[in-house]
């Protein structure tokens, strides 16, 4: 208590001296670039990225806003190399019906649109089946969908 008194003495705040080190700003919760993203599918080089610890990021968002969301395609830096592929999931908040994810996830395609990987190994939204893009071939992958 005499702790405390002291403190209101000096002009120093309770509040903030105990939450000296909380921030109040608000979550970065969209896919831009600089964001880091999850490879969901099981090509080689996304499991590289996976186990050397080094994740991919998003280098480029291909649309007008710049602001990535599921069903958009980007650029993305992984393993020393530019790769492009479709963002699959998102943390950020979604629209009626739409799943939000634990994880920013992406699947790899090649240059020409087949996929990287062979399997997709997380639930897709079901909601890519309606979107225009080449998500069939993606589409095939997976096994399960939200």
């Amino acid at each position: 208590m005499n702790r405390l008194f002291q403190n209101r003495r000096s002009g120093v705040s309770l509040f903030s001296q105990v939450f000296k080190n909380f921030s109040t700003t608000s979550v970065n919760q969209h896919l831009i670039k600089l964001t880091r993203v999850r490879v969901v599918d099981n090509s080689a080089i996304g499991k590289a990225a996976a186990i050397s610890g080094k994740p991919a990021y998003v280098i480029h968002v291909y649309n007008k806003t710049g602001v990535g969301t599921i069903g958009d395609k980007v650029l993305v830096a992984i393993q020393g190399q530019k790769k492009r592929g479709y963002i699959v999931g998102c943390k950020q908040k979604q629209r009626a019906m739409v799943p939000r994810f634990d994880s920013n996830n992406i699947v790899l395609i090649e240059d020409n649109g087949t996929p990287t990987g062979t399997r997709v190994t997380v639930p897709l939204p079901s909601m890519l089946r309606s979107m225009k893009g080449d998500f069939t071939k993606i589409l095939s992958l997976a096994t399960t969908f939200v």
